[in-house]
């Protein structure tokens, strides 16, 4: 395991949240990319608040409801975050980096559903 990595869900959200507000503030931004940026920011940011949602929530089935959109949200962010390696290729690495760990919270958010729907 790597020693850097968070592991709590919350705090490991709230890292990503401010990794993808970070990468979007170094991205040119232009007529094309403006768009982009803008609903990477909403779907990487999403998944935090989705997550702090569902921690409060009022039943498990509201709980599972707000994981699911938190896992939604990962994937459209996976989404812009191709199309912005497409159309800024320099961003290529960072976007990559960011991706790997969407693709980790994807993982995690599946098992904490499949976990949820388990449970009796």
């Amino acid at each position: 395991p790597n020693p850097n990595k968070v592991y709590n869900i919350q705090e490991r959200t709230v890292k990503f949240s401010q990794d993808i507000i970070d990468f979007s503030r170094r991205l040119s931004n232009n007529l094309i990319t403006r768009p982009m940026i803008v609903q990477l920011v909403m779907s990487g940011t999403s998944v935090g608040a989705n997550c702090a949602e569902a921690d409060e929530a009022s039943s498990r089935k509201n709980f599972i409801n707000k994981i699911t959109i938190a896992k939604k949200e990962v994937k459209e962010t996976k989404y812009w975050l191709r199309l912005i390696i497409h159309s800024i290729p320099h961003s290529k690495r960072d976007a990559k980096n960011l991706w790997q760990e969407a693709q980790e919270l994807n993982l995690i958010l599946a098992a904490i559903v499949r976990s949820a729907k388990s449970k009796k």
